[in-house]
């Protein structure tokens, strides 16, 4: 006789997404795997931060200056409501997020960052004085 989980082992899959996603909300950090993916670059004297946010809606999402931090928060909501035990497979994440990004010294002025958000990814532009030195960048080589 097989173990029950190979009978339903799209449940499993769902039920250790679940438990993961628990054990990161319990971290004492400020760290959201499932939400927020951001590449984060200068140019043009703008440091630009752009996230990932599928799912979300522009209402649901809060741009902040917190101190020398930019903090990103929200909710992605289910837009329907379905019974656990109805589902095969539960990929989606949906609840609460939130990410902080350190604001560099070079910063303009704080009042004049911009957010925008469009097909799910939120484009955050943070004027800045000069864009930051790379004085002490220089290339290892690797073996």
């Amino acid at each position: 006789m097989l173990p029950a989980v190979w009978h339903s082992p799209f449940r499993l899959a769902s039920r250790l997404s679940r438990l993961m996603d628990q054990l990161w909300e319990e971290l004492p950090f400020e760290f959201s795997p499932t939400f927020g993916r951001s590449d984060v670059y200068v140019k043009d004297k703008t440091l630009v931060i752009e996230t990932e946010l599928p799912g979300a809606r522009k209402e649901d999402i809060q741009v902040r200056v917190e101190g020398d931090c930019l903090v990103v928060s929200g909710e992605v909501k289910r837009s329907e409501e379905v019974r656990e035990d109805n589902y095969l497979r539960l990929g989606r994440t949906y609840g609460a997020f939130r990410r902080t990004f350190p604001l560099p010294e070079e910063v303009e002025d704080k009042r004049k960052i911009k957010a925008k958000f469009e097909n799910g990814v939120l484009r955050v532009e943070v004027p800045l004085k000069r864009a930051p030195e790379s004085a002490d960048s220089f290339d290892i080589k690797v073996e």
